[in-house]
């Protein structure tokens, strides 16, 4: 341990962009060049107050929903502060027919009525290591004895070793390639307990209609609580256990801020492809996401009309509808966007004035994407027919991962409970015909030649045939019950069932046909974009891996188009004008309308903090690393940041905290928690 402690190298960082605050950066990489940018838009405090291994800082307050959305501490009881759409799945999942939690709410009026939450993590950050000599010498020990040297052996022994050195969980991350590579430390949490969630209506004010727009008018947020052993260890649920003192909670500023103001957001962004390739984004652009995007709406709309037929549908689709949804809406835009900002061209531009001396790579890659793109095609007709074309199709694969017949009937109940034969049935004739009039018959197998033979093209006649033929064919017509009773095993042989597995993802990768090795060239690319801007002096952030970063910027407005010219917060005067108790996303409950704010009161606001998938619920902080707001969605002109990001279009959508505040006073009357916070 003390070997290890000794070799831990500081990291080598690089200079902040200066033309525009893009830049998602690395929390551990704060120094002098960033903060003397960070400074000069307004920072207050010193970078080593932000982020600092041995006395603690700002980021100490800052968690990790399961590395797929953000949090922070607002107290030193635990208490913990997301966005509603992080806690979506948990407050579906609590809900019932009699309790229905996301339209009505949930408020734990006491400690004692929080929710547990099974299998729920946070993670907090201790600290990050440069490990990248260390990652390189095994690598070569490895290879010098004839033994397996790939990524996966090596994040498992690497983490498998500062685990049991540090007593942390370990997670090895690759930069640039592997240009750099850092160990991330964390101490995890898993007793999380739901604590409050306005109803969906309030949280999600504007729906489908208003995502990715603005201005929007959300109460975009949730409250949990982390829980640890009496002694303060990590533990599982237990009545015993008592409030996590955190290291660092946030301070909650009332005071508000006005356009030009610091902004700052800590988080976990996900994914983002800025490394990519002209022949990738082209490949992701122009080939896949057309399909896959027409796809989505299709299911989307089927799922839509069942979910207005019938608010027990709503409740069981809630969940899946928003996922859905939200990423259909998100790749549409990624399209849209990429062709009003010509990010194709843009990529493609650079790469001739830059690149010279990778001719070869260029080509090469171009050569491969030629090659593969009819299959890469084809699989995602297969993904979005077979693997994701059915919601209950989860259901038929458990079932066929089930070591017996009791808990096969287990899993068959929990998927008749959560889903509707109506909207499985609409869904399946969909996939029916998506996937046999559009995959090539080359990939066909027995039970989809059998259906064409049978039916020839009457697609309907084939979906009905395989659901009335499956262990799904009591279902809506009998109770549950019967159906699971009368399920008798031999799924395998299920005609639905070898409808959705018979073609595999294995059998559309053993027919590509390269030219080259992909992710070898995607490697090199990465790697020679990185050395090109490097030895032009241009500062480089890694693209988004689920790690701790930095975005700081400006409170601002939105001009998304000639002429048009956007505030930079919007107002409860939005909450009235927009309400339509006709329309669900625009019909909050008569409880929220008997507590509206003033007209003038602040509910959202404009940053042009670079952000992406994972940041949120990341808190929006101002000069003093103060809570201001929590960052929950992009702007519709932002979508191609994935790719790029395009100054001036990439705004972070946040909700106002004093908004947060009103909500929890005024709607769920949480006074014990205001006191909690000191508000």
């Amino acid at each position: 341990m003390k070997k290890l402690l000794i070799s831990l190298a500081l990291c080598l960082c690089v200079l902040p962009r200066a033309r525009a605050d893009e830049g998602m950066w690395l929390i551990q990489c704060l120094d002098k060049a960033l903060e003397k940018n960070m400074k000069a838009r307004g920072l207050k405090l010193a970078a080593r107050e932000i982020y600092n291994e041995e006395a603690g800082g700002v980021s100490d307050a800052i968690i990790s929903f399961g590395f797929y959305c953000t949090g922070s501490m607002i107290s030193d009881e635990g208490l913990m502060i997301t966005n509603h759409h992080c806690a979506f799945g948990d407050v579906a999942a609590l809900s019932t027919p009699e309790r229905n939690y996301l339209e009505d709410g949930f408020w734990a009026m006491t400690r004692d009525k929080e929710i547990p939450i099974p299998g729920k993590e946070v993670y907090f950050l201790r600290r990050v290591l440069d490990v990248t000599e260390e990652v390189a010498a095994l690598k070569d020990s490895l290879a010098s004895a004839g033994l397996n040297h790939g990524s996966r052996r090596i994040s498992a022994m690497m983490e498998g070793r500062y685990a049991k050195a540090t007593g942390l969980e370990a997670g090895l991350t690759s930069m640039w390639a592997g240009e750099k590579y850092y160990m991330s430390l964390y101490t995890v949490y898993t007793d999380v307990r739901l604590v409050g969630a306005p109803p969906v209506s309030v949280a999600a004010f504007g729906g489908d209609e208003d995502n990715w727009e603005w201005p929007q008018h959300k109460a975009d947020f949730a409250l949990y609580r982390v829980y640890t052993a009496p002694d303060g260890s990590s533990a599982h649920y237990a009545a015993a256990n008592v409030p996590l003192h955190p290291r660092r909670h946030l301070t909650i500023s009332k005071k508000g801020y006005k356009e030009g103001d610091y902004a700052m957001v800590i988080g976990y962004p996900g994914r983002t492809a800025r490394y990519s390739s002209s022949a990738e984004l082209q490949q992701v652009i122009e080939v896949e996401r057309p399909v896959s995007n027409r796809l989505r709406a299709g299911q989307i709309e089927i799922i839509r009309k069942g979910m207005e037929s019938d608010p027990e549908i709503r409740r069981k689709y809630s969940d899946a509808y928003f996922s859905l949804s939200n990423v259909a809406e998100l790749q549409e835009g990624e399209v849209d966007c990429s062709h009003r900002f010509d990010i194709i061209g843009r990529r493609r531009a650079w790469e001739e004035n830059n690149m010279a001396g990778y001719a070869s790579l260029l080509h090469n890659l171009d050569a491969e994407y030629a090659a593969i793109s009819d299959i890469e095609k084809q699989k995602v007709y297969y993904r979005e027919t077979l693997v994701r074309g059915l919601i209950i199709s989860r259901t038929f694969m458990r079932m066929g991962s089930a070591k017996n017949l009791k808990s096969a009937r287990a899993q068959l109940r929990n998927g008749l409970q959560e889903t509707d034969p109506g909207v499985e049935k609409a869904l399946l004739a969909f996939s029916v015909k998506e996937f046999l009039t559009h995959i090539d018959s080359a990939y066909l197998k027995p039970i989809h030649k059998e259906m064409l033979e049978r039916f020839g093209t009457d697609y309907d006649a084939m979906a009905a045939w395989l659901w009335d033929n499956s262990c799904l064919a009591g279902f809506g017509k009998v109770p549950d019950e019967q159906v699971v009773e009368a399920y008798q095993g031999g799924i395998a042989e299920d005609p639905l069932y070898r409808y959705i597995r018979e073609l595999g993802i294995a059998d559309l990768n053993n027919a590509e046909e390269h030219v080259g090795d992909l992710p070898g060239l995607r490697r090199d690319y990465v790697r020679a974009r990185y050395a090109v801007l490097h030895s032009q002096g241009i500062p480089q952030y890694p693209d988004a891996n689920s790690t701790m970063r930095l975005t700081y910027g400006r409170v601002r407005p939105l001009s998304p188009w000639d002429g048009v010219k956007c505030s930079w917060q919007s107002t409860a005067r939005g909450l009235r004008e927009k309400y339509n108790p006709a329309n669900h996303d625009f019909a909050y409950p008569d409880a929220f309308r008997q507590v509206l704010p003033p007209v003038d009161f602040p509910v959202n606001f404009l940053t042009d903090n670079d952000i992406t998938g994972g940041n949120s619920g990341s808190p929006v902080l101002n000069a003093r690393g103060e809570l201001i707001g929590l960052a929950f969605d992009g702007n519709k002109e932002s979508l191609a940041s994935n790719f790029e990001a395009v100054d001036g279009y990439n705004m972070c959508v946040c909700v106002d905290i004093r908004y947060v505040l009103w909500v929890i006073r005024h709607l769920g009357r949480l006074d014990y928690i205001m006191d909690e916070i000191g508000q």
